[in-house]
């Protein structure tokens, strides 16, 4: 049997924990299409699974829970340049070939996404696995339903870096730390880990306790200062 969490107490979980006590509509349509797409297609899989992707979809998004264009620019052109100044400078010293430049076809395959989804084969392989062209039009990758599929099916199946959920996180193991691997190594890998941990924490009927047990605290505070 499937239990559904109660997605309120979730928000106002995850509200307080990880978007400083306000979530905004977008974050909110985000967040729901995520856990839509999860419970349509994976009711019985690992919720630590779940909080996995929305930690991941938190941390690259820059916490909006929208689909974003790398650097968070409004366009491709002006994406270019900022990756370009950056790449100048020295401070993306991992990069090899600078997979933003547009190619023959004035394409740019720069990071598009929830996930942010980079390099032509990777979009060749998600225009398979979404049955959407993105090689035709890399910016459907950031057409919020393209983006969950990608995200969600992406991570379970090992799709980015031939690490997949159920390696770090199974009956027999629980390591937040480097289920990272999935998407990109160990780049900020105890960041997520704590995001996605949060993100568990919420799920549980119990969520709501962590708020109480600091109203509790603070209240205590209060009575103890008034006594004095």
């Amino acid at each position: 049997m499937v239990v559904h969490m109660d997605r309120n107490l979730f928000l106002d979980a995850v509200k307080d924990e990880l978007f400083k006590g306000k979530l905004t509509h977008p974050q909110v349509v985000g967040i729901t299409a995520i856990l839509d797409a999860w419970e349509e297609r994976f009711p019985h899989a690992d919720r630590r699974w779940l909080a996995y992707i929305l930690a991941t979809a938190y941390h690259e998004t820059a916490y909006t829970m929208q689909p974003v264009r790398e650097t968070l620019a409004q366009s491709d052109a002006r994406a270019v340049e900022i990756l370009e100044t950056a790449f100048a400078a020295g401070r993306l010293s991992w990069v090899k070939t600078p997979y933003w430049r547009p190619d023959e076809d004035g394409r740019s395959w720069l990071g598009r996404g929830l996930v942010q989804l980079t390099h032509k084969r990777n979009y060749e392989a998600m225009s398979t696995l979404t049955g959407i062209d993105l090689v035709a039009d890399p910016d459907r990758a950031m057409e919020m339903d393209a983006a969950v599929t990608i995200l969600i099916e992406g991570m379970l199946q090992g799709s980015f870096t031939g690490h997949k959920l159920a390696d770090h996180l199974n009956a027999a193991t629980e390591d937040w730390v480097n289920a990272r691997r999935i998407v990109n190594g160990t780049d900020r890998a105890e960041k997520l880990a704590a995001y996605a941990m949060a993100f568990h924490a919420a799920m549980r009927p119990d969520a709501a306790h962590g708020m109480i047990a600091r109203l509790k605290a603070w209240g205590l505070r209060v009575i103890a200062r008034l006594t004095l």
